[in-house]
């Protein structure tokens, strides 16, 4: 898998003609700041140096801060202060001069009133303040590296958080493992669980809740070839064998499942064709059980030729949806509590989360928390930033 930006380049002739999702073509990008997860290609540099957006990064990482609001409040007070002991000192000199006394004891008074007025234990007084502050979060087990922080926690009025691990436990589990008609099945968990096992890619966290149920044995499987996740497809292919039966493996978002799909497989082991009637079914099953607050990774299989040696990425047709995992990762006690204390004190949360509607709803609603409304990714393509801003305050 790999991860960076692409450049558009003259198309060149890969040596090994295969990229690191496992496909034959043409090398016609190049990648600035990739990561080659697992697999390999064949890629032509065109650009180096700082003319690469990670080189372009390098100038931010000299550049000073922006001034927090803390430090300009302190700065626009400062500066009234200079004014307002300079205007103070002008006026003592020009009543001196008028009254016709002494230039140079007039001089001297004037600033031994600017010194008087120069608050010049402004300073230590902050230092202390924020040094008390700080003192009082370490009792809360929390380190503040930069003073001027604890101003900003204070002036705090929008928090953004996450959902997985913020708010939930993240000791995700794989609850049960379903065919099509909701029928509990130990195929789609073969299945599932054979597709986590032999990814080499990144694993989340539902892989690991996957294998950490480990009742099968992978030695009578053989791995072929993989295309690993992907952002944009949100799906893993796995090429497996076993007694010289090939069978790719298919998981990702069960939407995404679905709709790739046309077989589904029946409670009894035989497919049959996957119509629009009968592709309300798994749909509706998906949106219950995100309503009950549960998330869920749709699977299909295909069977492929003994010679199939490679997955294509195009090749997503005549799959057969077998099923769904099913996992849940319950809300931290201490979520609710927190929630409510940030409203309380007129602290507005936001919640950014990669998970679904009705699944964020269901956490929400368990925590007492109101999420209002809800800008997901596919509208957030078509708002534009100025239209954003005017929904954010009731979003």
């Amino acid at each position: 898998m790999l991860t960076g930006e692409a450049f558009p380049v003259e198309k060149q002739p890969s040596e090994q003609g295969e990229t690191a999702d496992g496909i034959n073509v043409a090398v016609d990008t190049v990648l600035a700041g990739t990561c080659v997860i697992s697999g390999s290609a064949t890629f032509l540099p065109c650009l180096t140096g700082r003319r690469t957006t990670l080189g372009k990064l390098a100038d931010t990482l000299i550049a000073k801060p922006p001034h927090t609001s803390f430090e300009s409040g302190l700065r626009n007070f400062s500066m009234m202060i200079l004014r307002l002991t300079a205007v103070l000192v002008l006026l003592v000199m020009a009543k001196s001069m008028v009254f016709h006394r002494p230039r140079i004891e007039s001089l001297v008074f004037a600033l031994a009133l600017a010194v008087g007025l120069t608050p010049e234990l402004l300073p230590m007084i902050m230092t202390i303040t924020l040094v008390r502050g700080a003192v009082r979060l370490s009792r809360s087990h929390v380190i503040v590296e930069r003073l001027p922080a604890i101003h900003n926690l204070g002036a705090m009025d929008v928090l953004c958080t996450d959902k997985t691990g913020t708010l939930t436990q993240v000791r995700i589990e794989l609850t049960k493992s379903i065919d099509a008609s909701s029928n509990p099945s130990d195929r789609v968990f073969q299945l599932v669980w054979l597709n986590s096992h032999f990814e080499s890619g990144l694993k989340s966290p539902l892989d690991d809740a996957i294998l950490a149920n480990t009742a099968i044995d992978p030695t009578h499987w053989t791995k072929i070839d993989e295309v690993p996740f992907g952002f944009e497809r949100q799906r893993v292919y796995v090429l497996i064998e076993r007694d010289m039966v090939r069978t790719l493996i298919v998981k990702g978002a069960p939407e995404d499942i679905i709709r790739i799909s046309t077989h589904i497989e029946r409670g009894d082991g035989t497919a049959g064709e996957l119509t629009d009637e009968l592709r309300a079914g798994p749909i509706a099953r998906f949106n219950d059980f995100s309503v009950q607050g549960f998330r869920l990774l749709g699977f299909g299989s295909r069977q492929e030729p003994e010679n199939q040696a490679t997955v294509a990425l195009g090749d997503e047709a005549q799959f057969t949806f077998v099923g769904f995992a099913i996992f849940l990762d319950p809300p931290k006690p201490s979520a609710g509590p927190a929630l409510s204390a940030l409203s309380a004190v007129g602290v507005t949360v936001k919640i950014l989360t990669g998970d679904n509607e009705q699944v964020s709803r269901s956490l929400c609603a368990k925590l007492g928390f109101d999420p209002g409304q809800v800008i997901n990714g596919a509208k957030l393509t078509v708002v534009s930033p100025e239209a954003l801003l005017g929904k954010l305050p009731e979003t």
